[in-house]
């Protein structure tokens, strides 16, 4: 059963970063881990496979060989399930069981 993947405004504004932080030094490779990062994430569609989260709630998804996880939810609504897509964090963010890393 494919659901549907909405891009929360925090993931899209994570995958932004990434971009902007590798295109830095090499915009070719920037585009390809974006590519593969939203890839993962639309994969999440056919089977949100995951480990719980650290976030109640939610889903952790490695994307190694890369270096993020990919944080979602999936939401219950009167149509369906859809896969919400929250955060792109780094592996070597340490962040509290609980809460979102901070952005500083």
């Amino acid at each position: 059963m494919k659901r549907p993947v909405v891009w929360a405004a925090d993931a899209t504004r994570d995958t932004m970063a990434i971009l902007r932080h590798i295109a830095e030094d090499d915009p070719e490779a920037a585009e390809r881990i974006v590519d593969a990062i939203e890839a993962a994430g639309n994969r999440l569609s056919d089977i949100p496979t995951g480990r719980p989260g650290r976030v109640a709630g939610t889903f952790e998804k490695s994307l190694a060989p890369l270096p993020w996880i990919l944080c979602y939810a999936i939401d219950d609504q009167k149509e369906g399930e859809r896969i919400l897509i929250l955060r792109i964090i780094h592996t070597a963010r340490n962040w509290p069981q609980g809460s979102w890393p901070s952005d500083s």
